[in-house]
């Protein structure tokens, strides 16, 4: 599973052949300049959703439910994820352990698919004090894996493992006959996902430890760029090659002292 947030980088994770596209509230700090991902709406989860629609993409797209868009009533909880199936996604993704089962059961009710998120939930950053790994003790461990347990009672057909020691993420992917896709959590789980512009290397923000870059385009992207200003500024660009030939007719009509033969 990979990111996206528009038609580019949908269209781009599909020919890839990635089985799933997760329309994250990453968008928050990776796309919209925010420090983290508190500041999305579901009106902007919509919007992003919609736009990744668009490439058709053949794998499963699933939308990010974000903060405050499930935690205040069963009927909002419900709305809302329905505007993001009606936007184009199949499915939904919610944080959170026994305390969503609720929600959950609530979203599944309307026949919408959920995956569940567990361990290091970004949206609770301010209630765990910062981005820290979940589940270093044998406490936080066990309450993570009753966590799991409770979500994939409830229905969730898949759910996100983050943040959490490697013994932690084998052991919730024993736990539970549902698929984990791990991010932060070890080789134990079934899947892993990463954000779109951390593996390509997008952007300016420092990664996480889990995760692994496997280009460079913000470095390409810089120089193309600096070639371009450069070829403008000398007058390089644009030449013969990117302009649209006039006929000898127009040109003399244009230029009446020209010389109507070329």
């Amino acid at each position: 599973m990979v990111t996206a947030y528009d038609e580019p980088t949908a269209t781009i994770a599909d020919a890839a052949g990635v089985d799933l596209i997760l329309v994250g509230d990453s968008v928050a700090n990776t796309v919209l300049g925010y420090d983290d991902t508190l500041q999305v709406t579901i009106d902007d989860m919509e919007r992003h959703v919609a736009a990744v629609s668009r490439a058709r993409p053949e794998c499963l797209v699933v939308g990010d439910m974000p903060w405050m868009s499930y935690h205040v009533s069963t009927e909002e909880t419900v709305r809302n994820a329905a505007r993001l199936i009606r936007a184009g996604a199949q499915a939904v993704k919610l944080e959170g352990g026994r305390k969503r089962v609720p929600a959950i059961e609530a979203i599944i009710d309307a026949e919408i698919p959920v995956m569940g998120h567990i361990g290091l939930t970004p949206q609770s950053v301010l209630a765990m004090g910062g981005f820290r790994v979940q589940g270093r003790n044998v406490d936080g461990a066990t309450a993570l894996i009753d966590g799991a347990t409770a979500i994939a009672d409830a229905g969730c057909f898949a759910m996100v493992v983050e943040g959490v020691p490697d013994a932690v993420g084998v052991a919730v992917t024993a736990a539970v006959d549902v698929p984990t896709i791990g991010i932060g959590a070890g080789p134990g789980c079934d899947g892993q996902v990463l954000v779109f512009h951390d593996v390509l290397g997008l952007g300016s923000r420092k990664t996480a430890k889990f995760v692994r870059r496997y280009a460079n385009l913000a470095e390409d992207a810089t120089k193309a760029l600096a070639e371009f200003a450069a070829d403008v500024r000398t007058g390089a660009f644009p030449g013969q090659a990117e302009s649209y030939e006039s006929s000898d007719e127009l040109r003399h009509a244009l230029d009446p002292g020209s010389d109507p033969s070329g």
